[in-house]
């Protein structure tokens, strides 16, 4: 008997199945024993999942929006009432599978459910904050729609175009009067049903006085479909103007042309895993969702890695390239950690799943990603200003060309006058201006993720072109950010170097600077025991201090120790001679007296070197910033050639830094990866952070390098060039496509030529503009970066 899994969902055969289990006399089947486990922890969880599994999920809390218009939101889905393209429903965060509907156009407008948004009218796309896909309402709506239009269009174009296929026997086998009759029973399905999507967005935008593409869409359907079934009616009611030697045309064709093409427009733009767990007794696959933290789970070659963890048993090489950008595949042995959804070569290991879900670092850079294509770039401005009087200039020049075909054109001068005003509506679509930035952006923010350039803002990627001045932090920025301590000294009498070594350990364990895991990696190589710290106290850039076995601990830089009365004189010989070989020197005091220092070195970056001189190459003037001693800054500084060099700066002087820079009309960017950075990342006009370092870094910048190589500034700034260059192609795009379309559409040529474009053509070429500017911004998907 077939039943479901009430864990997983999966079919299951109960008289197959070995895993079942008898919870309130009735028996339950599951695909493996993992379900079964989870399911006996807590039946009523499963059993009330499954009760209500076909129940629609509701929240007085959801909120749909726009997104061509973000800041339209509403409480319920609806087409947007600005632009008409379906709202989209802002949803619940991972790992609950979900999804944001955004419009392409106006980026701000978001919301939890599929719809139109309110300012363009502009199908909402879903953006998943999950990593699983998510089925796009719009795209089979409006799949279904375009097919069903196609379908009833079909016997219309037959008919209205028989004359022109086979010739005059067609009026013979079926009379105009009856052909305009049976065209109209087959186009009222087409535009009342399939394009009725476009009339409720154009109401919508109408309601809120902001005409939009579809504004110009149901004004031209609509009146080639009105005039076409008053032809059909009673011909009677038109004027000699109107007539022919076969009556009055009616454009049925065209009206089924429009709504299709303008269907199939709407289906293209909207095109724009499991895990094996190790039980006891054997391994199982489960479904992704059900992988628990702790879990032990078989990576076997090829496999995709299913959530980050680290390696507890075997060893391979994987590759990280989706998510660093990296090419080569990097090895994995014991202790090292993985990331999810890459993929594993040819060994086999096995790994503990210690994120899961929203907290994977690919969900991280979904979300990340997702947000930037939502921001709008401040070159977005230009196609807002010409969008504003776009629409209504539109229907001025489609009402100018009625009144002259209609006065002065030739016979049957009203019908054309209608024929062409439509065509001047219809090819006008602002489609592809709406598109052209957000387009890029998408598009251009999804390539540098690719690379490991993970881009907040969009305002961020059109300003890191104009970059002049790069401040940059030392420690995990320019040199690897994994300091070890190279020596120890100690004052006789006070401390042993075992002792020194303990009491800094114990105190670095509170400390989240990229020196204390130094301190505490020698010490636990050591197999020393750490003691706790009571009142323990930061001072950014600066020290720490604490009580270690009731005695008062100082750690820290020279200043520090100065700072709360002790003198390090004794030390300063030997102390300048390791920072003038770049190393770190920290000072330690015992209840206010100097028990010792010990020096930490920190290797530059061998990506460093090349990363600076991409940026200098390109006149960047890179300025390196740090808490260090002035003798140890200048010689990491003279390493790499930087003539810049700030030293001992406090994370506000950080910031100050920046501040004054750009008060002098610099465009400042600032690299960094640490908490001390943070003030400085947020004040430049482009915080860049390591993806490597301290969160509240990566927090407070606009761009995250995954890997923390300094090149991926370089690629950032290529990628910010090329998706520049790539949005001013799309507006000049639209606007020379509007520019020459709109006054050959409304008859401009036909003095001179005899020329004028019939709707269909001109439904034709604005679903080709739109085309054409995704086509292109496509492109920066195979940018060389």
């Amino acid at each position: 008997m077939e039943t479901l899994d009430p864990v997983c969902g999966m079919s299951v055969d109960l008289d197959t199945t070995a895993h079942q289990f008898i919870y309130a006399d009735q028996t339950y089947g599951f695909c493996c024993a993992h379900c079964l486990e989870k399911f006996k922890a807590d039946p009523e969880q499963f059993l009330h999942t499954e009760q209500s599994a076909n129940a629609v999920p509701t929240s007085p809390d959801t909120v749909y929006v726009c997104p061509m218009d973000p800041e339209v939101r509403a409480d319920k889905p609806s087409p947007c009432p600005k632009c008409g393209m379906a709202l989209e429903p802002e949803v619940a965060p991972l790992p609950t599978p979900t999804v944001e509907y955004v419009c392409p156009m106006h980026l701000e407008v978001v919301t939890a459910l599929p719809g139109a948004c309110p300012s363009c009218g502009m199908t909402l796309e879903p953006h998943a904050i999950d990593v699983q896909e998510t089925p796009n309402s719009e795209l089979i709506d409006m799949t279904r729609r375009f097919w069903i239009g196609v379908g009833f269009g079909f016997p219309v174009f037959l008919l209205a175009m028989g004359d022109m296929v086979f010739g005059a026997r067609m009026q013979e086998v079926v009379s105009r009067p009856l052909s305009n009759w049976l065209q109209l029973i087959f186009t009222t399905p087409v535009v009342l049903w399939a394009g009725w999507p476009f009339f409720e967005r154009a109401w919508a935008s109408l309601k809120n006085t902001s005409a939009n593409m579809f504004t110009l869409i149901a004004m031209g359907v609509g009146s080639a479909f009105v005039y076409s079934v008053a032809a059909t009616v009673n011909p009677q009611w038109f004027p000699e103007g109107f007539q022919t030697d076969h009556g009055v045309p009616t454009y049925f064709e065209t009206a089924v042309a429009i709504t299709v093409l303008v269907l199939l427009g709407q289906v293209l733009e909207s095109r724009a895993q499991t895990a094996r767990v190790v039980l006891p007794d054997h391994d199982t696959d489960v479904p992704l969702a059900l992988v628990k933290v702790g879990d032990l789970l078989r990576v076997r070659p090829g496999d995709k890695i299913p959530v980050d963890g680290v390696v507890v048993n075997g060893a391979s090489t994987v590759d990280e390239s989706m998510v660093t950008g990296e090419a080569i595949p990097v090895e994995k042995t014991v202790g090292t950690q993985v990331i999810g959804a890459t993929i594993n070569g040819t060994g086999s290991f096995t790994m503990r799943a210690e994120r899961i879900g929203s907290e994977t670092l690919l969900a991280h850079i979904v979300q990340m990603v997702a947000n930037a294509q939502r921001t709008r770039a401040p070159i977005q401005r230009v196609a807002d200003r010409v969008s504003e009087w776009f629409v209504p200039s539109v229907v001025l020049v489609a009402i100018v060309t009625l009144v002259v075909w209609g006065l002065w054109g030739p016979e049957p001068r009203f019908a054309l006058a209608l024929v062409n005003a439509v065509a001047v509506l219809i090819i006008a679509c602002p489609c592809a201006l709406g598109l052209a930035t957000p387009m890029a952006i998408m598009v251009g923010t999804g390539r540098g993720a690719k690379s490991g350039v993970l881009v907040k803002h969009a305002a961020a990627l059109e300003m890191l072109d104009r970059v002049e001045v790069l401040v940059i932090d030392k420690t995990g920025t320019l040199t690897e950010g994994r300091p070890q301590v190279s020596s120890i000294s100690t004052i006789d009498g006070v401390v042993s170097e075992t002792e020194l070594l303990r009491l800094a350990g114990a105190l670095e364990q509170s400390s989240q600077h990229p020196l204390a895991l130094a301190v505490i990696t020698r010490a636990v190589e050591q197999d020393m025991a750490l003691p706790e710290v009571e009142d323990f106290q930061t001072v950014p850039g600066r020290g720490v201090e604490g009580t270690v076995d009731k005695r008062h601990i100082l750690l820290g830089t020279e200043e520090f120790l100065i700072g709360h009365g002790v003198h390090t004189d004794v030390f300063t010989g030997e102390a300048n001679e390791l920072r003038h070989q770049g190393q770190t020197v920290i000072f330690l005091a015992v209840d206010k007296r100097l028990a010792g220092f010990l020096s930490v070195s920190d290797s530059v970056k061998p990506s460093t070197f090349e990363a600076l001189s991409m940026l200098q190459a390109e006149g960047v003037r890179i300025v390196m910033a740090t808490g260090d001693n002035a003798l140890t800054a200048h010689a990491v500084g003279d390493t790499l050639g930087l003539n810049e060099v700030r030293a001992g700066v406090l994370p506000e002087e950080k910031q100050q830094i920046v501040a004054d820079l750009q008060a002098e009309g610099r465009v400042v960017a600032m690299a960094g990866d640490g908490i001390n950075d943070a003030p400085a990342l947020a004040e430049a006009a482009v915080g860049i952070a390591m993806g490597t370092g301290a969160d509240i870094a990566v927090e407070s910048a606009d761009i995250t390098l995954v890997k923390g190589d300094l090149r991926g500034i370089a690629r950032a700034r290529q990628l910010s060039r090329s998706t520049l260059r790539n949005i001013r192609q799309n507006l000049f795009l639209a606007f020379i496509y509007n520019g020459v379309g709109v006054p050959v559409a409304a008859g401009l040529l036909y003095p001179l030529t005899g020329w004028f474009i019939d709707p269909i053509w001109a439904s034709a070429a604005m679903t080709l503009s739109s085309i054409s500017v995704i086509t292109n911004a496509l492109r920066l998907r195979s940018l060389d970066l």
